[in-house]
């Protein structure tokens, strides 16, 4: 039988990939079938709920009820009013259910009945329009093209997220011939990027050696050569799954005729920290830098809380990831993880500033670079072996 979650068994590609012919010879002529694409996104999206997972789609439907209302709510008041005040109230309505999915594993061993595949995603969605509204880059809105937005078949479940103004300018037209034949040419090449990563690279690291890795370092204990060989392996089959799934996600977005962002640009070859958050998940680090650290940093200048601007920056950067740890799961390693990396970027920005007072004195050749990718990478490795969780197991169970 079909995996119904999406990307999960390439059975599902035969099945979508044959729904979406239709769609492609409209768009090969220069008519996106509007109708036609939301039959098949919704069957599909139906699908991923099926069986013993029809009470995920439940909750979907509720939450996507709660975000509209929440959405608009704020919207209508928008018009007449600016108050600070509520739209703090319409970002916390907004992230309340999925604060309580996460919430719950920290008070019982049933996962809440409010959770979905894709609530994390979804969510910020949802609050990137809320804070689009109140800064005015979205002048006004409907219904139908948010939910639209929000439940985008290909990205549903664990993104690229998007951005709304942008897609909205994908969805409501069609492109051109010459336009749409390099769409396709650029998802037919993430295609088969996407399946040696995921289930020939993905399968080897994650499936084949890394339990293999665990077993040994499980048997040896403490810090050992078998834990140092699991943090790379998992450290590559964590980017190898999901970075192919990223470039599935964003081939079947190009075959319906929207250019959905990439998520990963040779991160491992990234040089610093820094670069390396503009390379990893890019769509989710932009969103975080967007909506959670540059608005940090506005609220603490605007109110004068911290008048050193370093500090400032420092600060913001400590709230963003952590954050962003808190996202991942209320457990001390995911938290560990965010902190981490904050400490790591802080570290970096103050490197950064040296290297620029001392640039006359601060070799730059082939060498230095190789180094500074070669300590970025060994760094990023050891964060995710925090995060995989694999260190509780070792030395706390």
């Amino acid at each position: 039988m079909i995996n119904l979650q999406p990307y999960a068994d390439p059975q599902y590609f035969i099945y979508l990939l044959v729904a979406l012919i239709p769609l492609m010879v409209g768009l090969w002529h220069g008519h996106r079938l509007k109708v036609y694409e939301v039959l098949v996104s919704l069957s599909f999206i139906v699908l991923m709920f099926t069986g013993e997972k029809w009470h995920q789609g439940v909750a979907l439907i509720g939450y996507l009820i709660w975000q509209v209302v929440v959405i608009f709510a704020y919207a209508h008041y928008r018009k007449a009013h600016n108050q600070t005040s509520w739209f703090v109230i319409a970002v916390l309505a907004s992230i309340f259910p999925l604060v309580i999915v996460k919430l719950t594993p920290v008070f019982s061993v049933t996962p809440s009945l409010l959770g979905f595949l894709g609530i994390s995603y979804l969510t910020f969605k949802a609050v990137q329009i809320i804070m689009e509204l109140r800064d005015g880059t979205i002048k006004a809105l409907r219904v139908w093209p948010v939910i639209r937005f929000m439940c985008f078949m290909p990205t549903i479940s664990s993104g690229p997220i998007d951005r709304f103004r942008r897609f909205e300018q994908d969805v409501e037209g069609a492109p051109e011939r010459d336009q749409y034949l390099d769409m396709l040419n650029r998802a037919v090449k993430y295609l088969f990027l996407g399946f040696l990563y995921k289930y020939v690279l993905g399968y080897l690291f994650g499936t084949v050696w890394l339990p293999q890795l665990a077993h040994f370092a499980l048997r040896i204990g403490g810090f050992s050569w078998s834990l140092v060989g699991y943090m790379y392996d998992y450290s590559m089959y964590l980017f190898f799954d999901f970075a192919g799934y990223s470039l599935f996600a964003v081939a079947i977005s190009l075959i319906m005729g929207i250019d959905t962002p990439m998520n990963f640009n040779k991160p491992f070859a990234a040089p610093n920290i820094k670069e390396f958050w503009n390379r990893w998940h890019m769509s989710l680090s932009f969103w975080f830098r967007d909506f959670v650290f540059m608005r940090t940093t506005f609220f603490i200048m605007k109110h004068k809380l911290i008048k050193n601007r370093i500090r400032v920056s420092q600060v913001a950067y400590l709230i963003n990831f952590l954050v962003m740890g808190f996202w991942h799961g209320v457990t001390w390693y995911y938290i560990v993880y965010g902190l981490f990396h904050a400490a790591a970027i802080i570290i970096n920005d103050i490197w950064l500033r040296f290297k620029k007072k001392h640039r006359q004195s601060m070799p730059h050749n082939r060498f230095t670079q190789a180094l500074a990718i070669f300590i970025t990478f060994n760094v990023v490795c050891f964060s995710f072996l925090i995060f995989s969780g694999f260190l509780d197991t070792l030395f706390f169970k």
